[in-house]
């Protein structure tokens, strides 16, 4: 299983739009934040019968999170819209079907009552099962409406108990909606399988897992991602690309996510104007298992199959996110007399990804796509910048390439009379 967190998708595609020569505006991105939502963060508590075991600074773990809790809910930010959600608080029998249907709203996501929602945490009392899918599948609908961030934090202290309904597979579900929402876990005790399923859960939606023992470690961690929801982001838009570029949907600039499956194409189409330039990056993170080897193609195509130009980059095992970008820069028209009038040329983009699952593991849903497409003013030098489709530096190549050359030239020369006086000597 793969445990490196899926923040990395979000790093390596910033490096490789940096690569492609991407910059998303302030002002577009400003654009973007300035009519978002509230943001919303839901709270998931596991009050299952194990949080009453005291092995967390000689207190038990729930007394532990409900110290967190009420320290957190001082410190919540005025604009975020906060809410509690419960699993196994309720029901305290050995009957699984309905342990696993224990999970509840303690306080509805909305404008933060502090002294009415520390009065729910406090009648908590460590009880039952602990459904975690299920309580995801419900905080996911807490969270619903709004274009603002959307963020699950969940805390637990083991294992979902409520199998074949994999938690991990629910987060991947979550995460195929394409709603922006991420999934934060924290682990109370430092149990090898827990740390996998939570670490799971959390990478598929872009989210992280963190382990604390202290009651001040739990604090802090909740506090830090309560205020990250707040900070202004901009969300990817969820998009569907198809399996032709006559099918696919037209783009502008922007951030998009979608789901590809194993070894499949997705298209996508941009309308570029004379003079400008189309810039696109594109990640791909393995969510899951997969094999040892894989790749990533992305090609600007013509309408009628003619490629322009190409990125594509391999991977050995050693990251689960494998990125690549191109630009194409469409010359400026020469309308002089003023007769001609600048035509958008539909340039098809086409993803491809070679990633093959590991034994066992599910191929639903697809694994995660984040785009960047970015339609700028061209440059002068436009002609230049796709030369042979390797940007401007094809010129610095070609001094490299010319370099090797002759320095091989000289050294079999100089080779060749070392070997020629040794055998006079």
């Amino acid at each position: 299983m793969i445990t490196r967190q899926r923040l990395a998708a979000g790093v390596c595609a910033l490096l490789a739009a940096l690569t492609a020569g991407i910059a998303v505006p302030s002002a577009a991105v400003a654009d973007e934040t300035a009519d978002k939502d509230a943001p919303k963060v839901d709270l998931v508590l596991d009050v299952s019968g194990s949080m009453r075991t005291r092995d967390i600074d000689g207190g038990t773990r729930m007394a532990a999170a409900k110290q967190a809790f009420n320290e957190v809910l001082d410190a919540t930010p005025e604009e975020v819209q906060l809410g509690i959600r419960t699993l196994g608080a309720d029901y305290p029998g050995d009957d699984r079907k309905t342990g696993c249907k224990d999970t509840a709203q303690l306080y509805p996501v909305g404008p933060l009552d502090r002294t009415e929602a520390k009065t729910a945490v406090a009648t908590l009392s460590p009880t039952g099962w602990t459904p975690i899918g299920p309580a995801l599948l419900k905080a996911a609908d807490d969270l619903e409406g709004g274009n603002g961030t959307k963020r699950i934090v969940l805390i637990s202290d083991g294992e979902d108990t409520c199998a074949p309904l994999d938690p991990c597979e629910v987060a991947r579900e979550i995460a195929a909606k394409g709603i922006g929402l991420t999934i934060d876990t924290l682990g109370l005790v430092p149990n090898a399988k827990m740390r996998v399923q939570l670490s799971c859960i959390a990478e598929a939606t872009g989210g992280t897992y963190t382990s604390v023992e202290h009651t001040d470690e739990l604090t802090d961690r909740v506090n830090q991602l309560v205020d990250r929801a707040a900070d202004p982001v901009v969300v990817p838009q969820a998009v569907e690309g198809t399996d032709a570029c006559a099918k696919a949907p037209t783009l502008d600039s922007g951030l998009y996510t979608d789901r590809e499956e194993f070894g499949q194409a997705r298209w996508y189409r941009v309308d570029v104007l004379p003079g400008q330039e189309l810039r696109a990056s594109v990640s791909v993170a393995a969510d899951r298992g997969v094999g040892p080897s894989y790749g990533l193609l992305v090609r600007a195509v013509t309408v009628h199959g003619r490629e322009i130009v190409r990125g594509e980059a391999a991977g050995t095992g050693r990251t689960d996110v494998i990125s690549t970008g191109l630009r194409y820069p469409k010359a400026e028209l020469d309308d002089a007399d003023g007769e001609v009038k600048p035509a958008a040329e539909t340039v098809c983009v086409e993803v491809t990804q070679s990633f093959s699952p590991a034994d066992g593991v599910r191929t639903t849903p697809g694994l995660p796509l984040e785009m960047t497409i970015d339609i700028v003013d061209a440059p002068d030098d436009a002609s230049d910048v796709a030369a042979f489709g390797l940007g401007r530096g094809w010129w610095l190549l070609g001094v490299l390439v010319l370099t090797g050359f002759l320095a091989g030239l000289i050294w079999g020369w100089v080779s060749r009379w070392r070997i020629a006086i040794w055998r006079t000597n």
